[in-house]
């Protein structure tokens, strides 16, 4: 397990792009993998933030590998929240302090969850991010129109002549269809889809690009 561990931190932290890391941060990081919050698995939150976070550093012409290294490292103390006493975000930052972490990334860990006063800039991208999933934090009043946006996107392809059933998956980002085949043959499946994406592009508003 130890070993699995820690050649998961290694990995990660290489496909992120973030380097240097001391080897106890590589280890919290790769013990995430077994650590899942609001229904999700917080090693796969903490990659996805980190991408976000260094593509909005990207537009905004900031620090990319600085807001990376935020975004992956924002929840590392969620891989010790159940032995040590205080918030994940305190001790998430006193251990990256500890372990040596800039202060700017330590600020970012430590005010990540607050929703007043002066934080990085960083921090308030993490806060963007969270509350997107169904039932993540500040999201439990939203689980009703998550699940009209779900119905929606497969009303839409259900319309279509020849579709026999559909299944809106992976939070609205996918959508498994399934046609007669007897109505449609290999060479219309493509132009069903252009078809379909057009329709969900000109009736829904969502974030991202259909495909």
């Amino acid at each position: 397990m130890d070993a699995i561990i820690k050649e998961t931190g290694e990995r990660i932290s290489f496909d992120a792009g973030v380097h240097d890391l001391h080897p106890e941060i590589i280890t919290m990081l790769g013990s995430l993998k077994f650590r899942t919050s609001y229904s999700q698995n917080v090693l796969q939150h903490s990659i996805d933030v980190a991408h976000l976070t260094g593509m909005m550093a990207a537009e905004l012409k900031m620090n990319i590998k600085e807001a990376k290294r935020a975004g992956l490292l924002h929840d590392i103390g969620k891989a010790v929240d159940h032995k040590v006493e205080g918030t994940h975000a305190a001790i998430g930052a006193d251990s990256a302090k500890r372990f040596g972490e800039s202060a700017r990334i330590v600020q970012a860990i430590a005010t990540h969850m607050t929703t007043a006063g002066p934080t990085p800039c960083s921090a308030s991208w993490f806060r963007r991010r969270t509350p997107c999933r169904p039932h993540g934090r500040g999201a439990a009043g939203d689980a009703g129109s998550y699940v009209k946006r779900l119905e929606e996107l497969e009303n839409i392809a259900n319309s279509f002549n020849g579709v026999d059933r559909c299944f809106a998956i992976q939070a609205g980002r996918e959508i498994r269809i399934m046609v007669e085949n007897e109505k449609i043959s290999d060479t219309d499946t493509v132009m069903l889809c252009k078809d379909i994406i057009k329709k969900i592009e000109a009736e829904l508003a969502y974030p991202g690009r259909s495909r």
